[in-house]
C-alpha cells in the first residue's frame, strides 16, 4: 500500500513537526516509534494553514481555519488522524479484462448464463431478491443446479430481500437443496445488530467468474418488464484471480466470524491489476472513505461521482472541496427524486460547501438512480454496492471493484456524460435562494442521515 502518513503534515504553529498517526492530547509529549518526542500546542494562530504532503510530492491544502477552540482543535486533529490512515493500493495498468453493464436485462442475462454453466459450485448474495419474475428466473437456474448435484448457497438480507415475502419461494429452493441463509434476522435480544445490512450483491460461478455492482434481482432492473422508467445502476463482471478473491469474501461472512486471509486484501499487490475491497477488513472499517479519500487527494484532472445518496462524512467531503480548490473538474451525479423522500433531504444539505467549493452537482432526471460508481483521471475506477453515505462506508456489509484501467474508466467516464447530458446542474445561486420549506427538510435530513 501506498500510505498518505507517509508524508509529511506542516503546521507552522505547531510545537515541531509531527505525525498524525496516533491521537494525542493537548499539551501532551508523546514517544513515537522514530524515537522522537513531539508535543502538540494548545491553540492555533490566526490564518494558519496545515497542508499535507503526499508520496507523489504533491503539497496538498487541507484547511484555512480561524482563532480554534480546544474542541474544534481536537476535531481537526482527528479528522487529520483519519487521513493520515488512508491509503491507495499500487496496481499495475490493466488490459481492460472488465465486462460493464447498465443494463438489467443484459446483465441478468449474462448471469443465468454463468449459472448454467457452472461445474462446481455457486455463490450468490443480494440485498434485495423479489419474489417476481426476475427473481423467479434466477431461483428456477439455482434450484436446478442444486438438484444436478452442484454445491449452491443463496446468503440474502433479511430486511432487504423480505424474510415474509420470500418464504415460498426460500422453501422451494431449500427443497431443491439450495443452502439458503438470512443475514441479520431481527432478534430481540441483539435489536442492534439489525441497524447493519448486507448490501452486497455478489454472484461467484466457480471461483473463475463473478458479478458485482449496484443491481439487485428484481424486475424494477428491466427494460422488457419495466419499461422506460427502470432504474438506472451499474454492474460488472470479473474473472479469474479476482473472482477467487470474490469467493473467499463470499464464505468470508457467509462464516460470519471468519476473518478475511491476507491474501484477500494484500498489503502489497505487485502484479495485481485491481481489488475486491469489502466494508470491514482486517486493517480497519472504514477502508472504503480512505480509499475514496486517497483516490480523490491525488486526482489530477476530474473526479467523477455517481451515487443514489450523498452524506460520505468528512473525510470523504474535505477531501472532493479541496480537490476542486485546487482545479479538478469534481462531479456529483444524484437523483432527483430520492427513495426514500428524507434520503433526498439529507443529500442536499450536502450541496452548499460542496458548491461553494467549486464542485460541480448534478441532479439525474429520467428515472431513478441508484448506480454506484466512481471514476478518477480516466485511470481509477470504483464499482460496487456502497452508496457514499453513512451506512454504505460505516455500517453496512458492502463490496467495490478498485481497478486501474483506462478501458473500464473509459466506459465510466462516456457513460457518465450521458448521465449528466440528462440531469440539471445544481447552480450555487440559485441554491442559495431556495425557500425555508427546504431548508426544514435539510435539517430533518441531515439530522437522520446515519439511519437511511
Amino acid at each position: 500500500m501506498k500510505a498518505l502518513s507517509a508524508g509529511t503534515l506542516n503546521q507552522p504553529s505547531l510545537a515541531g513537526s509531527f505525525s498524525l498517526g496516533t491521537r494525542i492530547a493537548f499539551g501532551q509529549t508523546r514517544q513515537y516509534p522514530d524515537g522522537a518526542e513531539r508535543r502538540f500546542a494548545n491553540e492555533v494562530a490566526e490564518g494558519d494553514r496545515w497542508t499535507m504532503r503526499t508520496p507523489n510530492g504533491r503539497t496538498t491544502p487541507i484547511a484555512q481555519i480561524r482563532p480554534l477552540t480546544r474542541g474544534r482543535v481536537a476535531r481537526q486533529v482527528e479528522i487529520e488522524r483519519e487521513r493520515s490512515t488512508i491509503c491507495v493500493p499500487e496496481l499495475r495498468e490493466g488490459r481492460g479484462a472488465f465486462l460493464l453493464f447498465i443494463e438489467g436485462d443484459e446483465l441478468y442475462d449474462e448471469m443465468i448464463g454463468a449459472i448454467e454453466r457452472a461445474e462446481r459450485d455457486i455463490c450468490m448474495e443480494s440485498y434485495i431478491f423479489a419474489a417476481d419474475e426476475v427473481g423467479q428466473r434466477f431461483a428456477d437456474a439455482l434450484a436446478a443446479k442444486a438438484r444436478s448435484g452442484l454445491h449452491v448457497r443463496l446468503h440474502l438480507d433479511a430486511f432487504g430481500a423480505g424474510y415474509r415475502t420470500f418464504h415460498d419461494m426460500g422453501r422451494n429452493l431449500e427443497g431443491a437443496g439450495v443452502r439458503l441463509r438470512w443475514f441479520h434476522s431481527f432478534n430481540l435480544y441483539r435489536p442492534l445488530r439489525y441497524l447493519q445490512r448486507n448490501h452486497r450483491k455478489l454472484l461467484v460461478v466457480d471461483g473463475r467468474e463473478a458479478f458485482l455492482g449496484g443491481f439487485n434481482i428484481r424486475r424494477v432492473n428491466s427494460r422488457r418488464l419495466y419499461g422506460k422508467t427502470r432504474q438506472r445502476d451499474t454492474h460488472v463482471r470479473v474473472a479469474g484471480e479476482l473472482a477467487s478473491l470474490a469467493a473467499i469474501l463470499f464464505d468470508r461472512l457467509w462464516h460470519r466470524a471468519a476473518p478475511i486471509p491476507a491474501k484477500a486484501i494484500p498489503d502489497h499487490p505487485t502484479g495485481m491489476e485491481a481489488l475486491l475491497v469489502p466494508s470491514y477488513s482486517r486493517h480497519c472499517r472504514q477502508r472504503l472513505a480512505c480509499l475514496h479519500a486517497g483516490l480523490i487527494d491525488n486526482a489530477r484532472q476530474h473526479v467523477y461521482l455517481t451515487s443514489p445518496y450523498f452524506g460520505p462524512g468528512t473525510v470523504v467531503d474535505t477531501a472532493l472541496q479541496n480537490a476542486a480548490k485546487r482545479g479538478v473538474d469534481v462531479r456529483l451525479l444524484v437523483p432527483r427524486r430520492g427513495d426514500p423522500l428524507a434520503a433526498a433531504w439529507a443529500t442536499r444539505a450536502a450541496y452548499e460547501p460542496l458548491l461553494a467549493a467549486g464542485v460541480r452537482v448534478y441532479e439525474y432526471l429520467p428515472r431513478q438512480l441508484h448506480a454506484k460508481t466512481s471514476v478518477i483521471d480516466e485511470e481509477w475506477s470504483m464499482i460496487g454496492s456502497a452508496n457514499l453515505d453513512y451506512l454504505s462506508l460505516f455500517v453496512n456489509q458492502e463490496l467495490i471493484l478498485l481497478a486501474h484501467d483506462r478501458t473500464l474508466a473509459e466506459a465510466l467516464h462516456v457513460q457518465y456524460r450521458r448521465d449528466v447530458g440528462e440531469a440539471a446542474e445544481v447552480l450555487l445561486s440559485e441554491w442559495q435562494g431556495r425557500g425555508w420549506r427546504a431548508h426544514g427538510l435539510e435539517l430533518v435530513g441531515r439530522a437522520g442521515r446515519r439511519l437511511i
